[in-house]
């Protein structure tokens, strides 16, 4: 039996794919993979060993795809499927550094928009002086809010888009904004990032496995708009590797004055992939990398980031 995938179920029909990931999990069954189940509505609901009971015992090393995931729930999916005998190829620890903005924002630092964060609860936002001190390193100027992992940038002028951070009571109100809206998906607190301007359809997202990039899709939210050529990916590679995830995403967008930059890092694992791309060739570089491990030059890069940012 090859490399075993978890999927989240259709939540119509538990014994079955969500369709969402139908040809993903076709994908892997073509190429010799096994295809187990879990029950995403039941994982969210604080039920992990419900929402794994479908998972065959002793699966062994697994990759899940699905939906997204809270990095608490994710720790409660893999301590339930670690006792059936099957072990996430990316650990609670990984998945928080690449799924959150704080776990990777260090590393990407100097190819991604300043950014500062406070860390919010549900349903109450930073005061007004709160904020106002977490910007003052980012100066003046316009940015956008988000979360941990996600922006309302569908509701951009009202929970998003900061015209000028030293308006004070215009940012507090986006925030105040932003936080309402979230309700309880609010993830880890409140980002503010420098705005940077892009060019419309000039985003993609590489798909890096063991730290190698193994496929370059456009980003869902515009899937036929795929730039060519995209980013320099040797630029990336040694920033990868530094984070030390098996199986992430960036997001790549390129600036107006011709620079490409990252503007979101993610799992791999719950990043969404276009309707125009083939899963085909995602899936079978997934499986001939189902250690979970790092080349020893992957390892060396690491140790030479971990060495520079240690003696800051």
């Amino acid at each position: 039996m090859g490399a075993s995938f978890v999927f989240c179920s259709d939540p119509l029909d538990p014994r079955r794919v969500d369709p969402h990931f139908a040809r993903e999990a076709q994908a892997v069954r073509d190429a010799g993979g096994r295809v187990c189940l879990v029950d995403h509505d039941a994982l969210l609901a604080g039920d992990a060993a419900g929402a794994v009971a479908r998972v065959p015992r002793d699966a062994g090393p697994v990759r899940y795809r699905g939906w997204m995931v809270p990095s608490a729930g994710y720790a409660a999916l893999a301590g339930a499927l670690a006792a059936r005998g099957a072990a996430l190829l990316t650990s609670p620890d990984a998945y928080r550094r690449a799924h959150e903005l704080p776990g990777w924002y260090e590393v990407f630092e100097a190819v991604t928009p300043r950014s500062v964060w406070l860390p919010a609860e549900p349903g109450r936002a930073p005061a007004p002086q709160e904020l106002a001190a977490a910007v003052a390193p980012l100066g003046g100027g316009p940015a956008v809010v988000k979360d941990y992992v996600k922006s309302r940038k569908h509701e951009w002028r009202e929970a998003c888009w900061v015209p000028e951070l030293s308006d004070t009571r215009a940012l507090s109100r986006v925030v105040e904004r932003f936080v309402e809206l979230q309700e309880d998906h609010l993830a880890g607190g409140v980002v503010v990032r420098a705005f940077e301007p892009f060019t419309d359809g000039g985003e993609a997202r590489v798909w890096w496995a063991d730290g190698e990039p193994v496929l370059v899709t456009a980003h869902p939210d515009t899937p036929g708009a795929r730039p060519d050529p995209g980013p320099a990916l040797d630029a990336l590679r040694p920033l990868v590797a530094a984070l030390g995830c098996p199986f992430v995403t960036t997001d790549t967008a390129l600036r107006t004055d011709g620079v490409w930059r990252v503007v979101e890092v993610g799992d791999g694992q719950v990043s969404g992939l276009p309707g125009s791309a083939d899963p085909e060739g995602l899936i079978k570089s997934l499986m001939q990398n189902a250690t979970g491990q790092y080349s020893s030059a992957h390892a060396a890069w690491r140790a030479d980031f971990a060495a520079r940012t240690a003696a800051r």
